[in-house]
């Protein structure tokens, strides 16, 4: 076990090691975030290691079940794709009482035939808060809180006995926070509301930007990249046949954007992708992956 104490203040020397992600950029990314987030990840033949600083001048929660929906308060979200497909995936997300939403989803949301399991629960999962401030306290300002995760490899195991330990190899995957503008009544915090009583619509800050304000669209998620050499001694290039998937992606949305609106499908593949920018990149991949 490479983190034996899961305490949010990440004291090993093991995390020392470890970078820290860039400023995440809001989801969208053409906008800077008013408060910083970064991440540090690490994983060892057990855990995915998670772990997230958050800078935030009030530190405020106020759900306590689990499997509520967490994103109700500030928040702190991570997704999981181990095979990149786009299908079945995981998500965790976690407030700054530690509260956890923890769910399995067979489709993205936009799919018509999608399926979130809320009851789908990561078996193991180790988690803690330290605040660098006084939660829930108005009278007071705050520095930021930090999140640190163990996630159990084997929660996504596809059967009982698989090996799915990653070893350079990468996954999909993308961290967001959710902030909301908040409202102080009788020392209490609460999200903002405007003058028609609808609340203020929430900031969303990630570390791989989506482009729309959707976290589920996994094909633009991160790419995380397991290596079995040291900390700090292995770098990662993304395998080029991605760029075809990317290509792919972009021709599935168009054909279900036209099915929606026109309820059938686009059966011409010319109008799903320019034909010499699909034909160079196949041929790009061709070429790099001749003998």
């Amino acid at each position: 076990m490479l983190i034996r104490h899961i305490d949010g203040k990440a004291d090993e020397q093991v995390w020392d090691k470890a970078a820290w992600t860039a400023d995440f950029i809001d989801i969208e990314g053409v906008k800077t975030p008013k408060f910083k987030t970064n991440v540090k990840i690490l994983w060892d033949d057990e855990y995915f290691y998670i772990l997230a600083k958050i800078e935030e001048p009030h530190v405020w929660g106020n759900l306590t079940q689990r499997d509520t929906i967490v994103f109700y308060n500030n928040d702190f979200e991570v997704f999981i794709d181990p095979d990149g497909d786009g299908h079945n995936y995981y998500e965790i997300e976690t407030n700054a009482l530690n509260t956890v939403w923890d769910l399995f989803l067979t489709k993205p949301y936009r799919e018509l035939d999608n399926t979130a399991l809320n009851d789908w629960n990561a078996a193991g999962l180790r988690s803690s808060i330290f605040v660098n401030g006084t939660i829930n306290d108005p009278s007071d300002t705050d520095k930021s809180w930090t999140l640190e995760m163990a996630i159990p490899f084997k929660v996504f195991r596809r059967s009982y006995f698989e090996n799915n330990v990653p070893g350079d190899t990468f996954w999909r995957v993308n961290f967001s926070r959710v902030n909301w503008q908040h409202s102080i009544s009788n020392g209490k915090y609460s999200r903002k509301i405007n003058e028609k009583g609808k609340f203020l619509p929430e900031y969303n800050w990630v570390w791989s930007p989506q482009g729309v304000i959707n976290m589920h669209v996994p094909e633009k998620w991160g790419y995380v990249y397991f290596s079995t050499k040291p900390v700090g001694e292995d770098n990662f290039d993304i395998p080029e046949d991605e760029q075809i998937k990317w290509l792919l992606f972009d021709g599935y949305k168009k054909q279900k954007a036209n099915y929606v609106k026109n309820k059938k499908w686009i059966t011409d593949i010319s109008k799903l992708f320019d034909k010499e920018i699909f034909i160079e990149g196949f041929r790009g991949i061709n070429n790099a992956n001749s003998p």
